[in-house]
């Protein structure tokens, strides 16, 4: 399986912007956003990181998160 990441405005649930143009049918996806002030307990944070690990092993993550940052800060003058 691949794994392509695309850049999407969710309101109340609902898909209301998509950055690229995405495959037909019905497909899984990671959702990773902001929550704010949330904690999670050690355990939970350890069953996510055991869920999620190897995932993204080809992802090159210095070259991505910096990609990231350089999106958010174009954003934040919208």
């Amino acid at each position: 399986m691949a794994h392509k990441i695309a850049e999407a405005i969710l309101e109340n649930g609902q898909i209301k912007h998509v950055n690229k143009r995405l495959p037909g049918g019905r497909m899984k996806v990671h959702l990773i956003y902001d929550v704010g002030s949330l904690m999670l307990s050690t355990n939970e944070i350890s069953k996510i990181v055991e869920e999620a690990s190897g995932i993204y092993k080809d992802v090159d993550v210095e070259r991505e998160s910096k990609k990231l940052r350089e999106e958010w800060e174009r954003n934040v003058h919208r």
